[in-house]
């Protein structure tokens, strides 16, 4: 059986994407037979082509990505507008596809943990109907202890209490990027935060010792 995790976040733009293409690097580096996805997006593909880099072509950017749409809406709206529409059932049956002829499987959703991906579900269904692990990613400043817990609580006891946080830290760290860990640990049953310092470059950032550490880290913790 294929491991399948999922990356979702408290909101869009806090780093799901680099952070899949980190572990999705990490992996394909030391030889993982590893996949990464983009079911869904909308606006742009620039997403589903980083993981594409990321894992070399191992897979066709349609076989990432194979609902894409032009408006920079959730896709729910963006299908709409093109008379498209997407189900769950769909979206698990590519995945199942995938997961035959991988070891991993790694998929990012689109925006936060509930916003709508196509009619009827979001992040949160599929990852129920895949049964996959889960990685909650969170931009380290004032308010993300707020964040990761509503999205901790949108998520059904059992799989909230296996998630994994991820923490992408700021240009400029305050005293709340410094604290936001320690005070998440309070909340959580076992220790499963990571924080990801800043990158100044994605494309090789797996090779970056402190990266390389906090993914490690959070591989061991979530995947292996």
């Amino acid at each position: 059986m294929s491991r399948i995790v999922v990356i979702t976040g408290t909101d869009t733009g806090v780093g799901k994407t680099v952070l899949t293409a980190l572990l999705a690097r990490f992996l394909y580096t030391r030889g993982a037979n590893v996949a990464a996805l983009k079911p869904l997006c909308s606006g742009g593909r620039e997403d589903a082509r980083m993981l594409h880099r990321a894992i070399e072509g191992a897979l066709s950017l349609d076989e990432i990505n194979p609902w894409h749409f032009r408006a920079p809406l959730a896709p729910l709206l963006a299908a709409r507008r093109e008379r498209k529409l997407v189900t769950l059932r769909e979206v698990v049956a590519h995945v199942h596809s995938i997961a035959q002829r991988f070891d991993t499987v790694l998929i990012e959703g689109a925006g936060g943990l509930l916003s709508p991906l196509g009619e009827h579900f979001s992040t949160r269904e599929l990852i129920t109907a895949l049964g996959a692990e889960v990685i909650i990613v969170g931009r380290n400043q004032l308010g993300v202890v707020n964040h990761i817990r509503l999205t901790l609580e949108a998520l059904p006891p059992l799989i909230a209490g296996r998630s994994r946080v991820v923490l992408m830290s700021p240009k400029r760290p305050d005293a709340a990027s410094r604290s936001n860990a320690r005070l998440l640990q309070q909340f959580l049953v076992e220790p499963r935060v990571c924080v990801l310092p800043v990158l100044r470059n994605v494309s090789g950032g797996e090779s970056n010792p402190r990266v390389r550490r906090a993914l490690a880290a959070l591989l061991e913790r979530s995947i292996e």
